[in-house]
């Protein structure tokens, strides 16, 4: 589209705290204001952490408000992990505007499949005339995650992960093959830090690629890392 303008985005990894949405919606809402972006990606679960036993998040829960008020003063699209109704791992989308759910995990671990159900369909979002196709986790190992959300027509490929640190090049692998099969960007927020499900070590090192597969930006391991960029 040669009227549409470069879009800033950014991974975060912000530090999170077990179960304390309020606490890690704060975080997100001072993430925001650092990124100066238009779309800021979170991991998954980023609200309450990876506990599988995690209530659920409303997306009018009062507690969300620091992080639509930052989004409010900054433009900014936040996509943020949550347990929410109907037992899905989900990917909210706020902004100025409010909470809303953007996107089901569709392919689940074993253990979150005790308790959560996959999501139905991909989905895309439309930020400022560029397509961002969502993922959650497994969802971006999976070869037909990828096809199915690319043949939606999308522009950027946006997940939300938790890895440990010892496999940390799983997330490198999977964005090189999913930019270089659609020929599309990559954006992957990773968890870093510690958190619940046996997750000492997270991985972090959120990170964005090019199309042809090269690293464009790279986070560390630290929480609270981050990468900010200009994409088109």
């Amino acid at each position: 589209m040669e009227s549409r303008t470069p879009l800033r985005l950014a991974v975060v990894q912000p530090l999170c705290v077990p179960l304390d949405v309020a606490a890690n919606a704060r975080a997100h809402a001072a993430a925001v204001r650092a990124a100066g972006a238009r779309l800021v990606v979170f991991p998954e679960l980023s609200l309450t952490g990876y506990e599988l036993d995690a209530p659920v998040v409303s997306v009018d829960d009062p507690l969300l408000t620091p992080l639509v008020e930052a989004c409010a003063e900054t433009n900014a699209l936040a996509l943020v992990g949550a347990p929410v109704a109907g037992e899905h791992i989900a990917m909210l989308a706020v902004t100025g505007g409010g909470a809303t759910v953007a996107y089901r995990k569709m392919w689940l671990g074993d253990a979150e499949a005790r308790r959560f159900r996959p999501g139905g369909a991909p989905a895309v979002l439309d930020v400022d005339g560029w397509r961002v196709g969502l993922a959650i986790c497994k969802d971006t190992g999976v070869v037909a995650h990828a096809a199915r959300t690319a043949a939606l027509g999308i522009d950027v490929y946006a997940g939300g992960v938790l890895e440990s640190a010892r496999d940390a090049a799983v997330t490198d692998q999977r964005a090189h093959r999913i930019a270089t099969a659609h020929r599309v960007w990559v954006a992957v927020a990773s968890f870093a830090g510690s958190t619940g499900g046996g997750f000492r070590e997270a991985a972090g090192r959120s990170g964005v690629w090019t199309p042809d597969g090269r690293v464009f930006a790279r986070a560390g391991t630290d929480p609270g890392g981050s990468v900010s960029v200009s994409i088109g």
